[in-house]
């Protein structure tokens, strides 16, 4: 099968079967989901959802997060990994969207990559989400996924995974596809025991070719 034809096969999979995806993350604007994916780096969704609803009330905007101090915020994410830089990052993160992006949030990756505790992961992820912007967040779910299906050869970084599948979805699928991905990723496709017999996409996958127990 050539590279575009199991491209094409994998999104009619997805557009057939997972029409709606979306992050998990609960957000209402964009100053949260950067809170939300700020806290997700190598932590669940489940456990970040648990968290954020606590510091969305008590810091509303960047304003109320800037002028908060280590102390305050601490306990409200302390369940987080990484609670102590978090901590920081967040502070810093509205401190910074204050006297340089006159208190919003800044909608191109390298301005957002600016932000403390912001990688090219993370903007990728709110360009994404918020403005639909063909950009491919690829953590551990999207590089396992994309290179078990065959849409990734020869990837060893993130950045090289996010090129190839960039250069190869739609541009106006990309901010879908990341989702898709993920969320496979996340509940079929998992890193230890994949549940391939609940899988619809064993016909085009090399990891099942090889191992077809799953």
């Amino acid at each position: 099968m050539k590279k575009q034809e199991r491209y094409d096969a994998v999104i009619a999979h997805f557009q057939e079967n997972m029409p709606e995806a979306e992050t998990e993350l609960y957000y209402d604007n964009p100053f949260q989901l950067l809170i939300a994916v700020i806290l997700s780096a190598q932590c669940t969704d489940k456990r970040v959802n648990m968290t954020t609803p606590a510091i969305f009330r008590k810091f509303p905007d960047p304003a109320s997060l800037a002028s908060t101090n280590f102390d305050t915020l601490f306990p409200l994410i302390r369940s987080i990994s990484y609670p102590n830089n978090k901590t920081k990052h967040l502070i810093g993160m509205a401190q910074m969207l204050i006297t340089d992006f006159g208190g919003e949030v800044p909608m191109t990756v390298e301005e957002l990559v600016k932000l403390p505790g912001v990688g090219r992961k993370t903007a990728n992820v709110i360009t994404s989400v918020i403005d639909k912007q063909p950009n491919m967040a690829v953590d551990t779910h999207v590089f396992r996924v994309s290179a078990r299906l065959g849409l990734t050869r020869g990837a060893k970084t993130p950045l090289s995974a996010e090129k190839q599948l960039i250069k190869n979805i739609p541009e106006d699928l990309v901010h879908k596809a990341h989702h898709w991905l993920i969320l496979h990723g996340r509940y079929t496709c998992l890193a230890r025991n994949p549940k391939c017999q609940d899988c619809k996409l064993t016909a085009l996958c090399l990891y099942y070719k090889k191992n077809p127990k799953g």
